[in-house]
């Protein structure tokens, strides 16, 4: 299920917003890098919190890791006013990634399986389950190179 986790802007500081967009915008780089233009479309709030939690987790260890990934500065964004903007990079955001990718690749195949709307009309379904497979093998390769096995989030 998506949408699950919404931000509330109106009780966050600034400081807190910002990081919030760093971990959204993170996110969507990451599937943009690793996976191309289209795979932007899977970037949803439920993903950027494994990008948020990752972070936290990896904080803790000053850096000696070099898996937490920091952050750095990205290019106008159309989404953002055409801004750049500090972004979360590494491990958290390409983990993210990964489970975004596999989530929405099973959702797909559920739209497809029930017939949703234009998914009931066999060219539009199959296109659809392509989709959902380049997605869920996306995903999965993505999940081994950080070393998360994504098999756990579909069975």
């Amino acid at each position: 299920m998506f949408g699950i986790v919404r931000p509330c802007s109106h009780r966050l500081g600034e400081h807190l917003k910002a990081q919030w967009m760093a971990h959204l915008c993170g996110l969507c780089l990451a599937l943009r890098g690793d996976h191309g233009q289209f795979a932007r479309v899977v970037t949803n709030y439920d993903g950027l919190l494994i990008s948020v939690l990752t972070e936290a987790q990896t904080a803790g260890d000053g850096g000696k890791s070099g898996k937490s990934g920091g952050r750095r500065t990205a290019g106008p964004c159309p989404l953002r006013g055409m801004r750049t903007a500090s972004v979360a990079r590494g491990e958290g955001a390409r983990l993210a990634a990964a489970v975004s990718l596999v989530l929405a690749s099973a959702k797909v195949r559920d739209h497809v399986a029930d017939g949703d709307g234009l998914l009931a009309r066999r060219p539009v379904a199959l296109a659809a389950r392509r989709v959902a497979d380049s997605w869920g093998r996306a995903g999965a390769r993505t999940g081994a190179d950080v070393g998360f096995d994504t098999a756990v989030l579909v069975d």
